[in-house]
């Protein structure tokens, strides 16, 4: 069964992106993230969307390559310029070992299963120089139970639910993972930073986790 399947939402959802769009704001967690690092640096935008990172941290003086799924996205970074873009999975990236001097990550990488998972993670490390970072965001187990609460779910496999919730991204498998499952998966970083945290709706957690890798 193939599970890393929400692009299909997404996609559709760039195709009508609107002028305003949280989705076209860059989280200011990135802009923090992005202080620390050196102009001029390698990143990889893992599921770029339709930019807002990507776009954002070109303008900064970054190096920057856009990769994503879903096309529709692509296109609209297409139009704005100045970015590389990349059609392709998100486990299996089509770079060379160490190319990247950061990575990051934003809502993406947990749209799929536990495999869909770890294979990302081990794509993120191979593609990372020693030493340098990862930024991302990861469902926390805490926002499980609200999900629960609207709509009816079944978990796939471990940690990976599906929904039945219509018209949003929950028909496809996410995975919800507590702070022990999550420093597992990563193997082979060490944890900068790591803190659960609310997004605009109550019961909306994530994980939000700086790496570096060893």
């Amino acid at each position: 069964m193939k599970t890393d399947t929400a692009d299909q939402h997404w996609n559709n959802q760039w195709a009508g992106i609107e002028p305003g769009s949280k989705w076209l704001t860059p989280e200011e967690d990135v802009k923090t993230w992005a202080t620390g690092l050196a102009k001029g640096a390698r990143i990889l935008d893992l599921g770029a969307g339709v930019g807002r990172h990507a776009l954002w941290l070109a303008g900064e003086g970054f190096d920057v390559t856009a990769l994503d799924a879903a096309p529709e996205g692509l296109g609209e970074i297409d139009k704005a310029g100045g970015v590389q873009t990349v059609q392709a999975r998100m486990d299996s990236l089509p770079f060379e070992d160490c190319s990247f001097d950061h990575v990051l990550s934003w809502n993406v990488i947990y749209h799929g299963d536990e495999d869909i998972l770890l294979r990302t993670i081990s794509e993120i490390r191979r593609v990372l120089k020693p030493s340098g970072t990862y930024l991302g965001t990861m469902l926390s187990r805490r926002r499980l139970p609200h999900e629960q609460a609207k709509y009816p779910g079944r978990e796939i496999s471990r940690n990976a639910w599906i929904f039945d919730a219509p018209g949003t991204d929950k028909v496809h498998p996410h995975y919800f993972c507590s702070a022990a499952d999550l420093l597992a998966l990563f193997s082979g970083f060490e944890c900068l930073r790591l803190e659960d945290r609310e997004h605009e709706k109550p019961g909306s957690w994530h994980w939000h986790l700086t790496l570096e890798r060893l």
